[in-house]
């Protein structure tokens, strides 16, 4: 027995005492949360846009029928917008981060702006989906409320709507967090230094994969912990705000 605890003391002072190497990992994992924030952000964006432009689609009577400049711009932003979400949905997220790096932005030298645009993109696909059950779910009788209030359209949608879709899909918003924090964990195939590379850095260099890869895995998993336990406070005090 103390024989084996004198291997594992070895074991981690080689894979994180040694050379410092334990600061890679803390940088990987800010990196790792840089990403995701910045993701999740872009992802809001364009899944707020997206989702508003499908329910207004949705919504319009005879949408199929009516003619017009007007009517012919909705009908093409929604097949835009069918389109982002099977391409993106249907596709890899570790493909589309290396099309992205490689192909769409091979200009840029910025590997964290490449990887935020492009988990944003992927996270804004399955974002606006939850962003459309959220507006789905708001009674009809706003829209009217605030049409009577002398309020067009597009007011009608950002003042009144989308804020109480939002809040009905915080939730849902926090778990993609969650979901977008683990999915980042593939950027080490565009060489992005972030929790999972620092990691397999370390394990090419002491020739040992216990070590470093359990400790990202506790790692992952008490962030994880950490935002559940956040999401679920959150939950408690929207239901308290609503009585």
């Amino acid at each position: 027995m103390a024989e084996w605890f004198q291997s594992l003391k070895d074991e981690f002072i080689l894979n994180f005492i040694d050379d410092n190497r334990w600061l890679r990992l803390l940088k990987g994992l800010g990196i790792t949360l840089e990403v995701t924030l910045f993701a999740v952000l872009i992802g809001i964006v364009l899944g707020i846009i997206v989702a508003a432009i499908r329910s207004t689609y949705d919504n319009t009577p005879n949408i199929k029928k009516k003619k017009g400049a007007g009517t012919f711009f909705l009908r093409l932003l929604n097949a835009l917008c069918n389109i982002y979400l099977t391409v993106i949905r249907g596709t890899p997220v570790v493909v589309q981060l290396m099309i992205g790096y490689y192909v769409i932005l091979a200009s840029s030298t910025n590997k964290i702006l490449v990887a935020s645009i492009v988990f944003g993109v992927n996270s804004g696909a399955y974002l606006a989906e939850i962003f459309r059950s959220g507006i789905s779910s708001i009674d009809k009788g706003q829209m009217e409320a605030g049409r009577s209030l002398g309020f067009n359209y597009a007011k009608t949608m950002i003042y009144i709507i989308i804020p109480q879709a939002f809040k009905n899909v915080l939730p849902a918003i926090a778990n993609e967090f969650i979901v977008l924090l683990k999915e980042t964990s593939v950027a080490g195939y565009v060489a992005l230094e972030d929790l999972t590379k620092a990691a397999d850095i370390i394990r090419g260099r002491t020739f040992s994969a216990f070590m470093p890869l359990f400790a990202i895995a506790l790692i992952y998993l008490a962030v994880v912990m950490v935002l559940t336990w956040l999401v679920k406070k959150l939950e408690r005090r929207l239901k308290n705000s609503e009585r």
